[in-house]
């Protein structure tokens, strides 16, 4: 799916990395906390969360994550943003909830990582 349909789709305003809409990602990961962040994503991917840090970019840098998107409303500071035009990440927000915002992106074709079952 492209950033571009991402960023549509939430309704989200681009905060950086305008130029890079038409880029690709493969599938998507919701959540706060970045330990299952690097746990379970794999390349080429879109991060929805809430949590609004420079951990979330470092973390999109070495899971090679193109897209972040902050929901409810977050709004990253400019550390943030610039780390992530260092980085070449969009960087989108929305004022959408996490879990309605990863179903339409489901719903439109997104899909999540597969995970391992851990015993």
């Amino acid at each position: 799916m492209k950033i571009s349909t991402i960023k549509d789709l939430l309704e989200a305003d681009v905060l950086c990395g305008e130029e890079l809409l038409n880029s690709h990602v493969y599938s998507a990961c919701g959540s706060d906390m970045m330990s299952d962040v690097l746990a379970f994503v794999k390349d080429q991917a879109v991060l929805l969360t809430g949590l609004v840090n420079p951990q979330v970019v470092r973390t999109a840098e070495m899971m090679d994550i193109r897209c972040i998107v902050f929901v409810r409303g977050k709004i990253p500071d400019e550390t943030i943003l610039s780390l992530a035009k260092e980085n070449d990440i969009v960087v989108l927000a929305t004022s959408e909830r996490m879990f309605p915002a990863c179903g339409k992106l489901y719903a439109n074709g997104l899909i999540g990582t597969k995970t391992v079952k851990q015993s």
